[in-house]
């Protein structure tokens, strides 16, 4: 389908996105804002992405192993408990939910924003919090590289320069990890060894 951006004229296909569900493996997944903007820079926008995952959960079997909140992206890496392929639903019903949110809340108080993410698709007119397509998406299979895509995942705000220490990013695992309690999300203790 060919999305037209109401600003620019400009038009681009809808990413059409190919998932490799199987059983007992593990997923990254990353949720990207709409043009790179900076949606999750605020507390309450994170909250509301992790009010979406910790809902999520309870609806789907997965478990989650590790994540990160970033100012323009999220990523989350996670293990399905069992047969289970619909991680494709899963990832839409938390980005529906932190979506409808941060657009009523941009609606009520940052108007001026609505037209940078209004978009025409055919006939339909959206508003864009999350990019268009599945997001990137992929399947782990050895348990090296399980390990190293965890501190890859922690080291984002690092390498940003957000924050020195992994450990001082709190929209992040890497917190739980290191044994810092409460945690804004508990991770799943299944990880293989």
């Amino acid at each position: 389908m060919w999305i037209t951006d109401p600003n620019t004229g400009r038009k681009f296909a809808k990413k059409c996105r190919r998932r490799f569900d199987s059983e007992n493996t593990p997923r990254e997944l990353t949720f990207s804002c709409y043009r790179g903007y900076p949606f999750l820079a605020r507390d309450r926008t994170c909250q509301w992405f992790v009010d979406a995952v910790e809902n999520a959960r309870q609806k789907w079997p997965i478990d989650l192993w590790a994540w990160v909140i970033m100012p323009e992206d999220a990523h989350l890496i996670l293990m399905p408990r069992k047969r289970f392929r619909e991680i494709g639903t899963f990832q839409g019903f938390v980005k529906e939910r932190v979506a409808r949110q941060a657009i009523r809340w941009l609606e009520q108080n940052a108007p001026d924003w609505i037209p940078r993410i209004t978009v025409r698709e055919g006939l339909r007119t959206r508003r864009r919090f999350w990019q268009p397509g599945g997001g990137y998406d992929r399947n782990i299979e050895r348990v090296d590289t399980l390990e190293r895509m965890i501190d890859y995942t922690h080291l984002n705000p690092v390498r940003r320069g957000l924050v020195e220490r992994a450990v001082d990013w709190p929209w992040s695992s890497a917190r739980w990890y290191a044994e810092i309690r409460p945690a804004i999300i508990d991770m799943d203790a299944t990880l293989p060894s």
